[in-house]
């Protein structure tokens, strides 16, 4: 008798040109579960997907509002995209990014009579210490308890939402605001500069391009960048090397959670204008799916980061036109880092069908019989 199953064997080396291939690949599957949803729900498949991803950049106006939302995504991924290459799995960005959002605010509440656009660096400033101060109990954690930082992460996402409620019901909210839970409109001297005055584009999309440069540049042509790689190839060897493993978590994770925090007060004084409970629709999350969909290369970032945030504009965009619900933003996220993942397991991996012989069972009678 023979019993059949499946089993994952590794390939005898990984195809270059398909790990290239597999978020292109992981976009197609996804468009085509996507369409059959649509159809599903009782929508013609090509009109929906066109009203998901097309029309949302079919003028000047969305594309300013795509590169509003792909502003704080690439922030974080930039962060996320070092933690990632040390082996630091931080899922917190979006913790970080409360967190900045949130300090960021409570600056420019206290310059409510500013009429000088100075004080937007305190409050820049004040912003990214606060989601690098939310990093340090992770970096903290990690040196000195060994504490894995999946969970720690997590855990620190859900405080951060906590805090942000308690800040807009309880000190930070406007006491003219008609009871409703948010902080008062913050003053123009405290919001980003617009690029164009006919859209709602600000400079934090500079903010965006100049740190994915900055990084990437640190992790390419500096000593600091080759130990961060080294210790995420290889953490043994990187001790061996007397690279300071402590120090290069610590460099990491305070770098992202700084570059998150940024993210959050970016938008507290650019879109939003004001301290609300819900300041983030899930762009720490959403930044993961950005890093291993650009393949932690700049210009990978830079397009993962535009097919993410049409992704949030789809999502209102089917809402108001189709009467479908928004949350069909989160769905076509999962399928797409499913199907990426997905993807990237069969370039490393292949399914083979393997046959066992099964032995036939001896009954009691025959092995008495034997015996006499």
């Amino acid at each position: 008798m023979f019993n059949t199953s499946l089993k994952l064997e590794k390939r005898p080396s990984d195809s270059q040109t398909m790990s290239y291939l597999s978020p292109l690949l992981a976009i197609i599957l996804t468009l085509i579960c996507g369409g059959i949803l649509f159809a599903l729900l009782g929508h013609d498949p090509l009109e929906a997907l066109y009203t998901f991803f097309i029309s949302p950049l079919t003028d000047a106006y969305g594309w300013a509002e795509l590169g509003i939302k792909v502003a704080p995504l690439l922030l974080c991924a930039t962060g996320l995209m070092m933690c990632f290459k040390a082996k630091i799995w931080n899922i917190g960005a979006e913790g970080q990014f409360i967190m900045g959002g949130l300090g960021g605010s409570w600056a420019a509440l206290q310059f409510l009579d500013a009429t000088s656009s100075w004080v937007l660096i305190p409050i820049m400033l004040t912003g990214m210490a606060s989601g690098l101060v939310w990093a340090a109990i992770t970096a903290y954690l990690k040196t000195h308890f060994k504490a894995n930082e999946i969970l720690t992460t997590i855990m620190l996402n859900y405080i951060a939402v906590n805090a942000l409620l308690w800040a807009v019901h309880g000190p930070l909210k406007d006491p003219q605001g008609f009871n409703f839970p948010e902080s008062a409109l913050f003053v123009d001297a405290t919001l980003l500069p617009l690029i164009s005055d006919d859209y709602r584009l600000n400079i934090s999309i500079f903010f965006g391009l100049f740190a994915l440069v900055a990084v990437w540049t640190l992790m390419s042509r500096t000593w600091v960048g080759y130990q961060i790689q080294v210790l995420g190839e290889d953490a043994k060897a990187a001790r061996y090397a007397g690279f300071k493993e402590n120090q290069l978590t610590w460099f990491a994770l305070l770098t992202c959670g700084a570059l998150a925090g940024l993210a959050g007060v970016s938008e507290v004084t650019g879109p939003i204008g004001q301290l609300i409970p819900s300041i983030s629709p899930g762009y720490g999350y959403a930044a993961i799916i950005v890093v291993f969909l650009g393949r932690m290369n700049p210009i990978g970032l830079v397009f993962a980061s535009m097919l993410l945030a049409l992704t949030y504009m789809g999502g209102e965009m089917v809402q108001m036109e189709m009467a479908l619900p928004k949350s069909l933003t989160g769905l076509f996220q999962g399928m797409l880092l499913f199907f990426l993942l997905a993807c990237d397991l069969l370039i490393s991996y292949r399914v083979v069908l393997v046959k066992k012989v099964l032995d036939k069972k001896v009954s009691p009678s025959a092995t008495i019989d034997a015996a006499s």
